[in-house]
C-alpha cells in the first residue's frame, strides 16, 4: 500500500513496551532511540523511534498511518516526566474514591497526554461497573478530561508485563496482538495434567502458549491408536493404556504384563500373524573352550586359597613357637625341683 501523505514510515514504541507501531513521516533523518511526538487516538504522546524510516512504497499494511508530529524537545521530555508523576497521583486518588464507593475496581495504569488535558485510567473488575459518581468526583479533583477504561485480566498482564514460567518475557507484552479463546480442551488434546494453577499464566487465565502446539498435537495423534484399543499377540491380549507423542511410544498392558513399544513396533504387532522375533541363539562352547575355562577357574581358586591361608600359616607358626617356649620353661622348672628334692 502506498500513501500520498508521507514519503516514509517509521517504527516507534512507547516507554515500557517493546511492541512497535508504524507512523508516517517526511523526515528520513530519524534514528533509533530518538524521541518524537506522535498523534494517537488519545492525543499527542511521546514515543521512541525503533528503526530508521523506510519508503512508503514498501508499506504493506492496510492501516492508515498516523503522523509523527515532530522531534521531541527538552520541554516535551520535561512535560512527559511531569505527567508520569501526576499519573501516579491520579491512580491513588481514583483507587481511594473507588473504595469509598465500594465499586470493586482495581486500577492498573494511568496515562496523561503530553499536554496534560486528558488522563486515561485503566482498571479491572469482575463485571460492569457504574462509575458515573466516581467520574464526577475525579473530575472535580483532577481538573481534566477523564477516561475510564476497563480491561480484561489478559490485557492487564499485557500492560504490566512480567516473566513467564519459561523464563522469557510474557508473550502478551512482547508480540501477541490479539487473544484467542483458550479452553481446557487444549490441555486435554496435548495430554497435559489438568492442574489449573500450573496451566495458568500471570493473568490467572490459561496460558496463551497452549495454542502454539495444539495443531501439531492434533496432527501427530493421527498416527496413534485410540486409548482402550485391544491387540492380540502370541504373548497374550494387550490394551492400549496411553501413548507419548514426543517419544512416539505406546504403553500396552495385560493382566500380567506391561510393555512400552514404539509406534512402529505397534503397527507391526497389529498385523495378522505377527510373531515376536526370537533372540539369536548363543553359540555352544567347544570342549577345548570348556577345558580352558575350567582350568582357569581352578587356577583362580588356588590363588584365592593361597592368599587366604597366608595369614593363618603365619599365625600357626607363631603359636607353635610360643607353645615350645612355654613347654621348655615348664620342663626346666620341673628339673630344678627334682634336684632340690634329691639334695
Amino acid at each position: 500500500m502506498n500513501t500520498n501523505h508521507y514519503a516514509y514510515f517509521v517504527a516507534i514504541h512507547f516507554e515500557g513496551s517493546d511492541k512497535s507501531y508504524y507512523f508516517g513521516t517526511n523526515d528520513n533523518t530519524l534514528q533509533p532511540n530518538d524521541f518524537v511526538i506522535v498523534d494517537t487516538v488519545s492525543g499527542f504522546e511521546l514515543a521512541i523511534v525503533s528503526k530508521t524510516p523506510e519508503s512508503t512504497d514498501t508499506y504493506q499494511s492496510d492501516l492508515e498511518l498516523k503522523p509523527v508530529i515532530r522531534r521531541a524537545s527538552a520541554e516535551d521530555i520535561e512535560d512527559y516526566e511531569f505527567g508520569k508523576k501526576q499519573a501516579k497521583v491520579a491512580m491513588k486518588i481514583a483507587d481511594r474514591e473507588a473504595k469509598n464507593l465500594n465499586l470493586g475496581m482495581t486500577f492498573v495504569n494511568a496515562n496523561y497526554t503530553l499536554d496534560g488535558t486528558k488522563v486515561t485510567l485503566s482498571y479491572t473488575a469482575e463485571g460492569r461497573v457504574d462509575f458515573r459518581e466516581l467520574l464526577r468526583i475525579l473530575a472535580s479533583q483532577l481538573k481534566c478530561r477523564i477516561e475510564l477504561h476497563q480491561i480484561a485480566p489478559r490485557d492487564k498482564a499485557k500492560m504490566v508485563g512480567g516473566m513467564g514460567i519459561c523464563g522469557l518475557p510474557l508473550c502478551c507484552s512482547t508480540f501477541l496482538n490479539a487473544f484467542d479463546g483458550i479452553s481446557i480442551s487444549r490441555a486435554k488434546n496435548q495430554m497435559l495434567t489438568l492442574n489449573i494453577p500450573k496451566l495458568s499464566g500471570a493473568c490467572g487465565r490459561l496460558m496463551c502458549c497452549l495454542l502454539y502446539e495444539d495443531d501439531l498435537y492434533t496432527e501427530a495423534k493421527k498416527d496413534f491408536p485410540k486409548i482402550g484399543t485391544s491387540i492380540h499377540t502370541s504373548e497374550g491380549d494387550y490394551t492400549v493404556a496411553s501413548f507419548n507423542v514426543i517419544s512416539r511410544s505406546v504403553k500396552l498392558v495385560s493382566e500380567t504384563d506391561v510393555q512400552y513399544v514404539t509406534i512402529e513396533d505397534f503397527k507391526m504387532m497389529s498385523k495378522p500373524g505377527y510373531r515376536k522375533p526370537q533372540p539369536a541363539p548363543q553359540p555352544t562352547p567347544s570342549k577345548i573352550d570348556v577345558k580352558v575355562n575350567q582350568q582357569s577357574k581352578e587356577n583362580n581358586d588356588n590363588n584365592r586359597d593361597k592368599a587366604n591361608n597366608k595369614p593363618k600359616q603365619s599365625d600357626n607358626h607363631n603359636n607353635d613357637r610360643n607353645f615350645r617356649h612355654r613347654r621348655n620353661r615348664f620342663r626346666g622348672k620341673g628339673d630344678r625341683n627334682n634336684n632340690k628334692n634329691n639334695a
